[in-house]
């Protein structure tokens, strides 16, 4: 479009319908022929009585939430009707869709993925966007900022499903966005949800708000912690980049039976506008719910350019645009009255909400998600010497390797298609006499480990911790792995992951390789605060040497976790993950 600002044309990766494309450019075209007559000046009257041109008008570029683009476009439209002016220049204003995460970036000044253009306003999706970019120091932005909108979150499910939980007088709860294990049982009964996805938080302020609940309903304990870690491991490896994805899902019954997902209210509204023989239900979770608001900032940098903003953001409190943001599925600022059209599947009352999140811990929960969040470099190392071999007293056939195999199994579940990912055995005599060998190479985890493997890291994984076996005469080369295995690690670090050690073991080694002192005294030396690797262990049994464990994982800043039955190894790989909460401050534990 020729009229145009640089960076304000659309990078869309994702496919739209073709009606906004056409729409956005009617509305910046119909606007500029209505100042501009065939390079003749026209003057009229802005807002303050003086005259207003249209030759060389204040182009406001505005980047919005999808889902709230439309509204926008609307009040864009109408708003450059009114030849609002500034300095007796004309202000046009120009909508365009765009995630909040990559308008945050170029805000910031960030590097990679940021927009060809920085924005003059923005309408995010929840005001924990704009808190971020005042955090990181975004110049430029104003100190306050207008709630355009809200939408409170509800769990969306069929309406056949939410009759049958209804039936079985299942309420809907935060609670569910945890995993089953971290409610105490190994899945969900017959009359909850199977599963529950979430928003990605990294793309939606839903999915910040929903951060925001689990935290809440963690708390701030150790046990709070592990939960914590658990919904985030759950919740990357089924969350979703957007509402529609996601409510298409709940109609799709080839594989979950009871889905349930946290989306905004807005987002059933619009799905429900198909009709559907089973239209998608919108609940509250009992304990309250969360108000997404929308809100818009000025941006701008330019005197000139951040007064139409000014004048466009007043514009957005007008009755006029009150009524589009009713008509579009969204509720006003105060949340009191429903969407203009909301069916019987949208409760219509005012939603209750949970007083306790407030904007500082829904901050203090993206902070969480971003220690949590980043994916994994992690190389396991699994002991395979004789002590792995000693059965468990009351399972039958079981050795202490067989149980922590079959957590790591359970763990490997947890992982996202992100991480990098190896796997190690050790016992004195492998390898050629190290002591130890490879047996998937560190990468990515859903790639083949090697251009002649037919199988993913993922899969050959999955397969490894059902069928590795203990070598019941070999001796254990504990302290030669692990210092072989931090160097694989740090030799192989990424900045933008978490870079770990973990360790499966019996928590002892025999002694003919390093002394323990000599692994201190090299791990001690190597060890870079700048590019860390940290250590974690999870030993199993009686009869672990925590103390030089101990030692050994605090100079990395990692963890010793020692389970000594079988049922605390899922709570131990919790415990593990959980240090993420605190890295690189924790304190260390032995």
């Amino acid at each position: 479009m020729a009229s145009d600002r640089p960076g304000r044309h659309r990078a869309d990766p994702i496919a739209e319908p073709p009606r906004r494309h056409a729409r956005r450019r009617v509305v910046l075209t119909a606007a500029i022929a209505a100042v501009v007559l065939v390079g003749v000046l026209v003057v009229v009257l802005d807002r303050s009585g003086g005259p207003c041109s249209g030759r060389d008008p204040v182009l406001v570029g505005v980047d919005v939430a999808v889902e709230i683009a439309p509204v926008a476009m609307e009040a864009a439209g109408r708003f450059n009707a009114t030849r609002a002016g500034v300095d007796g220049r004309c202000v046009l204003v120009q909508v365009t869709e765009q995630p909040p995460a990559p308008v945050l970036r170029t805000l910031i000044g960030d590097q990679a993925g940021v927009l060809a253009g920085r924005p003059d306003a923005w309408i995010a999706d929840s005001s924990a966007w704009v808190r971020l970019a005042r955090k990181q120091g975004a110049p430029d932005i104003s100190p306050t900022e207008t709630v355009m909108a809200t939408s409170p979150l509800v769990f969306a499910t069929r309406r056949s499903l939410a009759q049958r939980f209804a039936t079985g007088r299942t309420e809907m709860s935060w609670e569910m966005i945890f995993p089953a294990t971290a409610r105490g049982r190994l899945e969900p009964t017959k009359d909850e949800p199977d599963v529950v996805r979430i928003p990605d938080p990294s793309v939606a302020g839903a999915g910040i708000a929903t951060v925001a609940a689990a935290r809440d309903i963690a708390g701030d304990s150790a046990q709070g912690a592990k939960e914590l870690t658990a919904f985030v491991r759950m919740a990357q490896a089924g969350s979703a980049p957007d509402y529609r994805s996601m409510l298409t899902a709940v109609d799709d019954h080839s594989f979950w039976q009871r889905p349930v997902v946290v989306v905004p209210e807005q987002s059933v509204w619009l799905h429900d506008q198909a009709p559907a023989a089973d239209p998608v239900v919108a609940l509250h979770p009992k304990e309250g719910t969360i108000l997404l608001d929308y809100p818009y900032v000025v941006t701008a940098s330019d005197p000139a350019d951040a007064a139409g903003a000014r004048l466009f953001g007043d514009w957005l409190t007008s009755a006029e645009v009150r009524a589009a943001v009713r008509r579009g599925g969204f509720r006003l600022p105060d949340g009191k009255d429903a969407p203009i059209g909301a069916g019987a599947d949208i409760p219509t009352g005012q939603p209750r909400p949970r007083a306790s999140i407030t904007p500082t811990v829904i901050d203090e929960a993206l902070d969480a998600w971003s220690r949590l969040a980043p994916p994994s470099n992690i190389l396991v190392l699994a002991d395979a010497a004789k002590h792995m071999a000693e059965p468990i007293a009351g399972q039958k056939g079981a050795t202490r390797q067989s149980v922590a195999l079959k957590a790591a199994h359970l763990g490997l579940q947890l992982f996202p298609g992100s991480t990098r990912m190896g796997l190690w055995e050790f016992a004195q005599g492998l390898g050629g006499g190290k002591g130890y060998r490879t047996l998937v190479g560190l990468g990515p985890i859903n790639q083949p480990d090697g251009k002649d493997d037919q199988f993913t890291r993922r899969s050959r994984l999955d397969q490894l911790t059902q069928t590795l076996k203990p070598y019941g005469n070999r001796d254990s080369s504990l302290y030669d792995t692990v210092f072989a295995g931090f160097r694989e690690v740090t030799a192989k670090y990424d900045p933008a992951m978490n870079n770990s050690l973990l360790v499966i073991t019996a928590g002892r080694d025999d002694g003919t390789g390093l002394s323990r002192q000599d692994l201190v005294d090299r791990l001690r030396k190597e060890w870079d605060p700048d590019h860390p690797v940290q250590i974690i262990v999870i030993a199993f049994g009686k009869d672990v040497d925590s103390a030089a464990l101990g030692e050994i994982t605090a100079i990395t800043n990692g963890s010793l976790h020692v389970a000594s039955t079988p049922g605390e190894i899922i709570d131990v790989f919790l415990s593990a993950l959980a240090r993420r909460l605190c890295h690189p401050t924790c304190t260390t534990t032995g």
